[in-house]
């Protein structure tokens, strides 16, 4: 799950009222299967989408879906150009301090490193998204941090050589090794986060209730689990 470093312009005014508007909007990436994408028919598909639209339906909401670019979505977020962040976003303290989550929808999960040789060297050139929790953690561990805007971009950093690992989110890099005959995992996983939560504006306290609580249901009747299992796979870390 990903991460944004913040921005002054999250630090605007944060606006609205979500529940008092006749539509509640969830914004997303659109960029980051299987979390999110958008399908052949130009439309928000994925995890999350089948997520969002359960949990508007259990909470009796009308909500629409509104994509933004990875890089602004909190600042946006903030601004009022939509009332939820559903994309993927691990929860930490520093996005604390400027936006709230609900509870956790996905647990922690793997980040890992894939590379064209089992002998890559993990302290050199590495490639991770703009302004993730991978890309903190590479500058932590003082390797040589290459940032691409989008996923994609990483993986052919590697393949042309640019990287000698890219340090990804397990969950989206493994169906990419899976059919690949040249990319391999390499070294070990790395569990970074507090797992995956909606973004919500501080002031939205009423609409974050009602995700919890949509949430919670979701957890309890099993759903979420079986939800989680079909877009990740059998072998996915779910809630006992």
């Amino acid at each position: 799950m990903k991460s944004i470093l913040l921005g002054t312009a999250a630090l605007a005014m944060t606006a609205g009222m979500a529940l008092a508007q006749d539509v509640v909007r969830m914004g997303t990436e659109g960029a980051y299967p299987p979390y999110n994408f958008i399908n052949d028919d130009g439309e928000v598909d994925g995890f999350e989408r089948e997520l969002g639209d359960e949990l508007c339906a259990r909470a009796e909401l009308d909500c629409e879906w509104v994509t933004n670019d990875w890089d602004s979505i909190i600042p946006n977020l903030v601004s009022g150009n939509y009332d939820t962040i559903i994309a993927g976003m691990s929860i930490n303290d520093s996005r604390d301090e400027v936006i709230d989550f609900t509870q956790d929808y996905i647990p922690p999960a793997e980040s890992a490193y894939v590379a064209l040789s089992e002998d890559a060297p993990l302290d050199g050139v590495i490639a991770a998204q703009t302004s993730t929790l991978q890309s903190a953690y590479i500058v932590e561990q003082g390797a040589t941090l290459l940032e691409y805007a989008t996923a994609e971009e990483i993986i052919s950093a590697v393949r042309n050589g640019e990287a000698d690992a890219a340090f990804f989110d397990f969950d989206f890099l493994r169906p990419i090794v899976e059919e690949s005959s040249e990319l391999s995992f390499v070294g070990e996983e790395v569990i970074l986060g507090r797992g995956t939560g909606m973004g919500i504006r501080e002031s939205d306290t009423e609409l974050k209730a009602t995700f919890n609580e949509a949430i919670d249901s979701m957890k309890e009747d099993g759903s979420l689990n079986e939800l989680i299992v079909k877009w990740f796979g059998d072998d996915v870390k779910v809630y006992e």
